[in-house]
């Protein structure tokens, strides 16, 4: 039901007191009406009131489960089972109390109702606290006994706690010393854990069944630490203590033995490298090594182990690879003893697979040592900045010195059966070459470094004597008379060849020197510089005196048979030596090393050019037919009147100027048929050019000494206007085509122009 607010009550109550009185206003019914409409229900207590009462009377599925008032007393637990067929028997719309009779009977037995609850509830209630109560006794019972037994407890407690009172005072000593005990114990479990080694570690240092590895150098690496850490703790010390020394002795007895082991372990490592084809070094190996540094003298022992295994292998390989050949993976070499023929080849094999044997043990032995090659090139000197750097250079050397017999003996077998003085060279300078290398390698006092300079001494020295053999046998060269040609003869040409190849490989090594100094890398060059000075005076000196020699013999052959009725000399000597000479200085130009031997060649060749010079002008005098009249001119002197000697008299002169004349007029005069044999043509220019300069002043000579008064000559112009080139000098310079302001390019001995 809806209820009204307090406020529409009012507004109701207000109107129907100013409306007029009805009857329906005094109607006990309306008055009712208007107080439950007016009532409120908002607080909770009456809506918990009414709750209750909603439950207490909630309607149920049969009348019969609603009893009445006289039914109330008995129950609903008194309906029986009739009943309860009874009521299924009814139909279901006819089940349920009547409208209105649950609120009727509520408002008739509420007080009724609502005290039977309560006496129900109460009738309930003290039945559970009179059994709560029987309980409570006997936990009361219990209590009483239970304080007695604690009472007596107590009284035994404190009569045993006055009686123990001392036993309890020594047992919290003996408690606090126990303490102070496991305190130390455990302070001296972690100093011997720090300063002591394990059972396990001391067994892996001195054990042979323990093999050398990781856990090997752990233990030696603890044993280190401990030695360091126990001197850091000493030098705290006003005196060591005991302890500090038993540590160190201890650990110095476990060091030792490590050190032993190691020792014999890289012994026996070492002696097995000798059979195995390769050098690999194993990270333990390294290490082992590395840490017998500390022993020089147990390191010192076992390096000698393995250059005597190293040495015994390398000479077997080296003695298998010269007679049955050697095997690289599935690549085979053949005997190098099969090219003992070719000299140079089979010297260079043997050079190259000492080098390259070299280049591995170094390789094995920087990673046995541990040293880092850095940024070296190869070839380069190796300067020793550490101790490692000696041991490796003493290695090495000793590891290659059981070749050096067997190589100095072929090499210098090879070389001495050797006759070409260029094939000795050749082999010289290899030999050379690799004993430099093997020098910046294993250091200048090595003996395979000893070995390869001797044995290139001696290259040398068979190089020298061939190349005297060759000069001494190049001067008993005779020229064939037959061959009227003015060429190099055929000996000549071999032998520049051969000095053309000499010169050729030095230049070529010498600029590879240059670029070795550049860098900071000595090659020796001064050495070479005067061995190829030595050599250029053995292989010149005797072409030179071959070519003069030869000459003048052929020559003097040749004018016996031109004797008296014999045939014409047609062989012109002095344009035979100039051709051989200058083929000679050709030869040696294009190589700075033969300088000073090209200056001494020039100087030959230039007397002999002023040699030829004289000659040619000679010539050329008589064949222009004033020989005579200049000679007179020269010969005479100036008081005397030049047109009374025989010679330069009026008609001699005339007869002399139109021979000159007509030597102008031919080819003769700008062109030497005898100079075309030389083969160097600027010398063909310069001889000619000078004999013509010099025939242009002494024709300006005749010419001004014949103009003289005192020459006494009538018509002087006339005369020597008479024929080319009319008494003029510019004239005559221009049928020569000289430039008369030339200066002249040679001088004679005396110094006078030519």
């Amino acid at each position: 039901m809806t209820s009204l607010s307090p406020v529409a009550v009012t507004e109701l109550g207000r109107r129907s007191q100013t409306a007029s009185p009805s009857p329906l206003a005094r109607n006990p019914i309306s008055l009712r009406l208007y107080k439950v409409l007016g009532a409120s229900f908002d607080d909770e207590a009456t809506r918990e009131a009414l709750s209750t009462l909603s439950e207490l009377y909630a309607p149920s599925g049969s009348p019969a489960l609603h009893p009445t008032a006289k039914q109330d007393d008995t129950g609903p637990c008194e309906v029986d089972e009739a009943d309860m067929e009874r009521i299924r028997d009814v139909p279901g719309f006819l089940q349920g109390a009547a409208p209105g009779d649950t609120a009727a009977k509520a408002r008739k037995h509420l007080r009724r109702d609502i005290e039977s609850k309560l006496e129900e509830g109460s009738l309930k209630l003290l039945a559970a606290f009179g059994s709560v109560d029987q309980k409570l006794d006997a936990l009361q019972t219990h209590i009483t006994a239970m304080r007695a037994r604690c009472e007596e407890a107590q009284a035994q407690l404190q009569s045993t706690n006055e009686a123990c009172v001392s036993l309890l005072d020594r047992a919290g000593s003996l408690r606090d010393e126990r303490q102070e005990v496991k305190t130390r114990q455990s302070i001296v479990t972690l100093f011997l854990a720090r300063f002591t080694l394990s059972d396990d570690e001391t067994n892996s240092l001195s054990s042979p069944d323990v093999p050398v590895g990781h856990t090997f150098f752990a233990a030696m690496d603890r044993a280190q630490a401990i030695r360091q850490d126990c001197r850091v703790l000493m030098a705290g010390e006003d005196s060591p203590s005991k302890a500090g020394l038993d540590i160190m002795a201890v650990t110095s007895s476990h060091l030792e033995k490590a050190c032993d082991k190691l020792f014999r372990w890289c012994r026996s490592e070492f002696r097995s490298m000798g059979r195995d084809a390769s050098l690999e070094v194993s990270n333990e190996l390294s290490e082992a090594v590395r840490r017998l540094r500390s022993r020089p003298e147990l390191l010192a022992d076992a390096l000698t182990v393995l250059a005597q295994t190293r040495q015994t292998a390398l000479l077997a390989s080296f003695t298998s690879a010269l007679t049955t050949g050697s095997r690289t993976g599935s690549l085979s070499a053949r005997p190098i003893d099969l090219h003992a023929h070719d000299a140079l080849r089979y010297i260079g094999d043997m050079l190259a697979w000492v080098h390259q044997a070299i280049a591995a043990e170094r390789e094995f032995l920087e990673a046995l040592l541990s040293i880092d090659p850095g940024a070296r090139m190869p070839g380069a000197v190796r300067a020793p900045a550490h101790a490692e750097d000696e041991w490796l250079g003493e290695l090495m050397d000793a590891a290659v010195a059981g070749l050096c017999g067997p190589l100095r003996a072929r090499v210098l077998q090879t070389v001495r059966a050797q006759e070409s003085g260029l094939n000795a060279y050749k082999v010289a300078r290899l030999l050379h070459f690799y004993a430099l290398t093997m020098a910046r390698t294993l250091g200048s006092r090595a003996l395979l470094a000893t070995t390869l300079r001797e044995t290139t001494a001696a290259s040398y020295a068979v190089f020298f004597d061939a190349i005297a053999a060759q000069g001494r046998a190049l001067l008993r060269v005779s020229l064939d008379t037959a061959d009227a040609s003015l060429t190099q003869p055929q000996a000549l040409l071999t032998h520049a060849q051969d000095i053309r190849a000499i010169l050729a490989l030095h230049t070529a090594e010498a600029d590879t020197d240059s670029e070795d100094e550049a860098d900071g890398v000595s090659g020796g060059s001064g050495g070479d510089g005067a061995t190829i000075e030595r050599a250029l005076d053995a292989l010149v000196d005797p072409a030179v005196r071959m070519c003069i020699s030869a000459a003048e013999e052929k020559d003097t052959l040749l004018r016996r048979r031109a004797g008296p009725g014999g045939t014409a000399y047609t062989w012109d000597r002095p344009v035979f030596v100039l051709n051989c000479l200058t083929y000679l200085a050709d030869t040696l130009s294009p190589h700075p090393c033969a300088t000073r031997k090209h200056m001494e060649l020039d100087s030959t060749i230039e007397a002999r050019v002023r040699d030829l010079i004289e000659e040619h002008y000679e010539n050329i005098l008589r064949d222009s037919g004033l020989h005579d009249a200049i000679r007179a001119c020269e010969q005479t002197p100036p008081d005397e009147p030049l047109a009374h000697v025989i010679a330069c008299d009026p008609s001699a002169l005339r007869n002399a100027l139109s021979s000159f004349a007509r030597w102008l007029a031919s080819l003769d005069a700008v062109h030497a048929p005898r100079l075309t044999a030389l083969t160097a043509s600027a010398l063909h220019v310069r001889v000619h050019r000078t004999a013509q300069r010099r025939l242009g002043h002494a024709y300006a000579a005749l010419c001004a000494r014949v103009r003289e008064p005192r020459s006494r000559y009538e018509a002087a112009t006339t005369l020597l206007g008479a024929e080319r080139p009319f008494g003029s000098v510019a004239a005559l310079w221009q049928i020569f085509g000289i430039d008369e302001d030339a200066q002249g390019d040679d001088q004679d001995e005396g110094g006078k122009s030519i």
